[in-house]
């Protein structure tokens, strides 16, 4: 982004701080943070779509386990990334924090690999919402409609609401999700009360049943699950008090979300008995929840169950959605991106350019699977065992690869001011955390020709994992090319608002 002054291209607008270059402050209190995180995180989406798919897919009967293991590490991550979200406040938080530890050619690598794994986070989603409606068509409607319609429609709606602003409402949002989260805790205690055949078994949380070749790509799939609470970061520019706030939705997040899937994937196990879990989910996909309500609550539990999975799985797609135009803008802001994604709409103060580019992504891979698909109805294997499953787990990937490298980065960050002994077991529980993710990602990289059900000589194991591996190689490129050629905008990465707030005082001290 070019330093010199821009009134001479926009009349009337600061040239370090004008409106269409900052996010509107004190818009987010805790329970809207909250809110924001959560709806990604979409509790019922998690259980009703990621669990069902990570017993069919990876073929591993202790997915509680693994929930566990990951709300221990995750925890340990908090305490370091809680602790620089008080000094850094970002919308482009990762790559931000990163910038501030490791430099800013590793922020602007750290910058592309988060707006390729939101990105394919976001659009996985579309493939199993697409398919959800569609089959409530054909159960309420007898109409058969293509997967594809309805997630061309919900991507077209995500990106005007992006567009426009507008939010939904937080206390409606509120009511939904408690409404879900209900609906779960209900079907739980309704699987302990009538377990299947081998009772209630604990063999779930056997360390044995994590033996096997998917556990890597299954350990994916459940951060996956988690994907949400790192995000509170991003609004730190849009809250009145981040350094209190960011932390304590954090650590809300990962302790809630820890436990409450650790006892919804128990009780699917409880519901059907380990020992065939893994089959009725190959066999049902998706629907294995709505089967297992159905037999227990009856048809009216499970129509609510399933017109509250569609609207939580629009909450997450309408959060992944903020979330990447953010990154976007944030990106344009400081020159990573054209410098049109770094300003906002006038009207709204939304990142307007961020919100259309992802629309687009969105369209576009959304358009390309429906022609790859030629059961467009009835067969789940497109938009869920496909699009959902291969994007989720890519952009699931990059997040590992983003929290190892923030890991890091606090360690150097606090290292360098001088504040090592002060952080010490902060950067203790971030080292801890950081070698597990790397270990996490590791394994993921390796299992992924279980994810796409090949091989290992399977070109897709090693085409979506290098996906990711893309991107931090271009992004590094990037970053040396700007500090050759553009050293005062290399210095500016990870600033945020913060670089034109000081240049703007500088500018006018002088």
């Amino acid at each position: 982004m070019a330093t010199e002054s821009s009134s001479k291209s926009r009349p009337g607008i600061s040239t370090f701080k004008g409106e269409d270059r900052a996010l509107r402050a004190g818009r987010l209190g805790t329970g809207g943070l909250l809110l924001s995180v959560l709806a990604a995180t979409a509790p019922l989406m998690v259980v009703a779509g990621v669990m069902p798919t990570t017993f069919a897919v990876m073929g591993i009967v202790g997915q509680p386990l693994l929930f566990v293991a990951l709300g221990v590490v995750l925890v340990l991550f908090s305490v370091g990334y809680a602790e620089m979200s008080r000094h850094v406040h970002n919308a482009g938080a990762f790559y931000a924090y990163i910038s501030r530890g490791l430099g800013g050619t590793a922020g602007a690598s750290a910058a592309l690999v988060a707006l390729v794994a939101y990105n394919a986070l976001q659009v996985g989603i579309y493939g199993i919402f697409g398919f959800e409606v569609s089959g409530l068509f054909a159960t309420y409607a007898d109409l058969s409609v293509a997967w594809w319609i309805p997630a061309l429609v919900a991507a077209l709606v995500v990106g005007a609401l992006g567009w426009l602003k507008i939010d939904v409402n937080a206390r409606v949002l509120g009511v939904l999700l408690i409404i879900e989260v209900a609906l779960v805790v209900i079907f739980d205690i309704a699987a302990v009360s009538d377990p299947a055949a081998q009772g209630l078994s604990l063999h779930a949380f056997n360390p044995d049943t994590l033996s096997g070749a998917g556990v890597g790509t299954a350990l994916c799939f459940c951060i996956a699950a988690f994907t949400g609470f790192e995000q509170a970061p991003v609004y730190a520019e849009e809250t009145s008090r981040p350094h209190v706030l960011v932390p304590r939705v954090m650590f809300l997040a990962v302790g809630g979300v820890a436990v409450f899937f650790a006892l919804s994937s128990w009780a699917l196990t409880i519901a059907t008995g380990p020992s065939t879990i893994v089959g009725e989910a190959q066999k049902q996909s998706a629907g294995l929840l709505f089967g297992l309500t159905e037999d227990r609550l009856g048809t009216t539990f499970t129509d609510v169950l399933h017109f509250l999975f569609v609207t939580g799985m629009f909450a997450a797609l309408l959060s992944f959605h903020n979330v990447v135009a953010r990154y976007a803008f944030a990106m344009g802001r400081e020159g990573l991106l054209p410098a049109a994604f770094g300003r906002t709409n006038s009207a709204s103060g939304a990142p307007g350019t961020g919100s259309l580019l992802q629309t687009a992504v969105s369209v576009v891979v959304i358009a390309v699977f429906a022609i790859a698909d030629d059961k467009p109805t009835g067969d789940p294997t497109v938009p869920v065992l496909h699009l959902f499953t291969w994007l989720g787990n890519i952009g699931s990937l990059g997040v590992i690869v983003l929290m190892a490298a923030a890991s890091a980065s606090v360690i150097v960050f606090f290292v360098r001011r001088g504040a090592a002994g002060a952080q010490a077991w902060r950067l203790i529980t971030s080292a801890l955390a950081g070698i597990a993710l790397l270990v996490i990602a590791v394994y993921t990289v390796k299992d992924f020709d279980v994810l796409v059900g090949a091989g290992p000589g399977s070109s897709l194991s090693w085409v979506l994992p290098g996906i990711i591996g893309l991107a931090v190689l271009v992004g590094l490129a990037q970053g040396l090319v700007m500090r050759s050629r553009k050293p005062e905008a290399h210095a500016r990465i990870g600033l945020g608002n913060e670089a034109f707030q000081l240049e703007k005082a500088a500018e006018e001290a002088s």
